[in-house]
């Protein structure tokens, strides 16, 4: 009977030992299985895949910019030289810049796209180099075409010459080289790079400026063949009027005056406020000798635009 007893007692306290344990156990069990659900859905969560490379590149595929640019400015609030984060930042900042209507956002765009793709350069992979450096060019372009001066046209130049020396192509490339060459006054190397870039893809306002450049450098003939080209299979009116206004100052300039005077004419025909066209006017009657109809069309170009450069000088040397 004692051993019984004493048998049972075992029983008990091995029961009672038991169910804590198994209490304990179920408990731990349901907190792991409560963290696992977090961490799945931490990692899984909208505002994860927001900051993550796999997002980034698949609202940049959708071009959504705006969102590129705004997810890339977060992660660069705790990763300040994440490449990536640097580099989609500037990149659709400048596609943010060349969209918008007001300079002054476009320009605030340009140089906050600059700033983190001139960072990104700094300790970006040596395959992406070379397309970094285009797209700074590209950024100092349009910030060029935006300001009152041409204050950038050195650093287009120097970094798309460098992204060409590493092999980097572009169909555009070599028009900005040739408008950046240009606006330096560097018309040799604005002409061979507008040479090359008709080769590429020929444009009749790649023409007409193909033609500025060679009647700069003193080859009329060269800059009639293209204007000539211009004007009679472009559909463009902006374009064809700038290309007679040309051809009438090359025949001014070659004392082809009959001619010069049938291209301002045509001009004046289809914009009757155009003062460049009575300003070339002026400037042929003033060739002849006759001051009294030079000094009368250059008033009619006063009157078309009061702040006329080369009207005013003329006006005042003939007083």
């Amino acid at each position: 009977m004692l051993l019984k007893t004493k048998k049972t007692g075992e029983i008990v306290r091995r029961k009672s030992r038991f169910l804590p344990r198994l209490f304990i156990s179920l408990g731990i069990l349901i907190v792991l299985a409560v963290l696992s659900v977090f961490i799945i859905r931490f990692f899984n969560s909208p505002e994860k895949n927001k900051v993550s490379s796999a997002y980034i590149y698949k609202k940049w595929a959708e071009n959504d910019y705006s969102t590129v640019y705004e997810i890339c400015s977060e992660k660069l609030k705790t990763q300040p030289y994440n490449n990536l984060a640097l580099t989609f930042k500037g990149y659709s900042g400048f596609y943010l810049a060349v969209s918008q209507v007001d300079a002054s956002v476009a320009r605030e765009y340009l140089d906050d796209s600059i700033f983190n793709l001139r960072i990104a350069l700094q300790n970006a992979r040596k395959s992406l180099v070379p397309q970094l450096k285009y797209m700074l060019g590209k950024c100092y372009f349009y910030k060029n075409s935006i300001s009152s001066y041409y204050y950038y046209s050195d650093l287009v130049v120097q970094y798309l010459e460098d992204a060409k020396a590493s092999g980097y192509k572009s169909d555009d490339i070599y028009e900005y080289l040739g408008l950046s060459y240009a606006a330096l006054g560097k018309t040799s190397e604005s002409i061979s790079s507008f040479t090359e870039a008709l080769l590429v893809r020929e444009s009749d306002s790649l023409l007409l400026s193909i033609a500025e450049q060679y009647k700069k450098a003193g080859q009329f003939t060269a800059a009639k063949q293209y204007l000539f080209r211009v004007v009679t299979q472009d559909d463009d009116e902006n374009l064809v009027l700038r290309s007679h206004l040309l051809l009438g100052q090359i025949y001014t300039e070659e004392n082809d005056f009959a001619s010069a005077i049938k291209e301002f004419q045509t001009i004046l025909e289809k914009n009757a406020n155009s003062a460049d066209a009575y300003y070339g006017l002026g400037v042929i009657y003033e060739k002849q000798g006759d001051l009294v109809k030079a000094r009368a069309e250059w008033r009619k170009a006063l009157r078309a635009q009061i702040n006329h450069p080369e009207a005013l000088k003329k006006i005042s040397d003939y007083k």
